[in-house]
């Protein structure tokens, strides 16, 4: 399984909507197996599709960062059913290496999607695994987690992220 390289910010493809993935075949397992592959490289807890370069509304979360097995959650063309409750807490992003932002997210989601084989699953989860499944569908819906802080504190993130950019120093935290 390769790696790839993982898109970081402003790259164009993190802020374009995937598209459906039409029939989980071969090439969508693949792109599963390599993009998980890429997020214990990195090492990560979710990664999108579209951090990879992919068009497919694919993502994958396991908050065990694949130290334990059976943790991996595979959502192929996930839907947000519904979400309640509130929590803000520090999130990072494998798009954003070294940025760190206090995001307000509802604490239970119950994501519905297709799994690795095509097959049509329901997650109802709360906590961390409810955010980080959260963040990652965000991704595909071509959105990234700046949405959620003030305007001033996200040209502060931008302006760190063009210092960055200039002195060599925003590199991808995974180089294929």
């Amino acid at each position: 399984m390769p790696t790839r390289p993982i898109v970081l910010y402003p790259d164009p493809v993190l802020l374009k909507p995937t598209l459906p993935v039409e029939d989980v075949d071969d090439d969508t397992r693949q792109l599963i197996l390599d993009m998980t592959e890429t997020m214990y490289a990195a090492p990560g807890i979710g990664l999108a599709a579209n951090q990879v370069g992919a068009t497919a509304s694919v993502c994958i979360v396991d908050l065990s960062a694949g130290e334990r097995s059976g943790e991996l959650k595979v959502l192929v063309n996930p839907v947000v059913k519904a979400v309640e409750g509130s929590d803000v807490s520090e999130e990072g992003c494998l798009s954003f290496p070294e940025i760190l932002l206090d995001v307000e997210r509802p604490f239970r989601a119950t994501i519905e999607a297709l799994d690795e084989n095509g097959r049509p699953i329901t997650i109802e989860e709360e906590g961390l695994l409810a955010r980080a499944m959260l963040h990652e569908i965000e991704h595909l819906d071509g959105k990234t987690f700046l949405r959620h802080i003030s305007s001033v504190k996200r040209e502060m993130v931008k302006r760190r992220i063009r210092k960055m950019m200039k002195t060599g120093d925003w590199v991808a935290a995974v180089d294929g």
